[in-house]
This record gives C-alpha cells, sequence and structure tokens, in this order.
C-alpha cells in the first residue's frame, strides 16, 4: 500500500502536536484549547476525527479543491483581453 503525503501549514502541525500529547494524556483538553485558542469542544470533535481520519484530521477538507465561486478560465480570459484592449 502507498503511504499519501501530508502537507501541513505550520498551523497544522502545531494543532497536530498538540493533539497527540492530549492522546498520550500529557495534557488534558482543557490546556489543549487554551494552548491551541480553541474550545473544549472543538477540541474534542478534532480529537473524534483523528480517530477516524488519522493526522488527516487536522487539514481543511476543502484543501486543493477549486472554490465554487471561481469564474471560468474561458471567461476570465475574455475579460483580460477585452480590457487590455482598452488600454
Amino acid at each position: 500500500m502507498e503511504e499519501e503525503k501530508l502537507l501541513l501549514t505550520q498551523r497544522d502541525r502545531d494543532r497536530l502536536k498538540v493533539l497527540h500529547e492530549v492522546r498520550k494524556g500529557h495534557l488534558t483538553q482543557r490546556q489543549a484549547s487554551a494552548q491551541l485558542k480553541l474550545t473544549d469542544r472543538w477540541i474534542r470533535k478534532l480529537l473524534l476525527r483523528m480517530k477516524e481520519r488519522g493526522d488527516q484530521a487536522v487539514v481543511h477538507g476543502l484543501r486543493g479543491r477549486s472554490s465554487t465561486r471561481r469564474i471560468a478560465d474561458k471567461v476570465e480570459k475574455r475579460a483580460v483581453e477585452t480590457r487590455a484592449a482598452r488600454v
């Protein structure tokens, strides 16, 4: 089985480290929430996600996907051409 690489931001790495400390019992959920400036409830939710998805839990679910509000390439190209023609 091929292992998938997980690209994390510094913020994600910090969250992951603190959540691992909670799972090991070195920190309480309340201490983790204070450290990460999140609510106790959100810490519990992240811990449940970690149980289901592993380290991928700290990464936003829409990372890597294009926005649903994105302008189509064709329309963007036409707008740029129109704007360039005016100048």
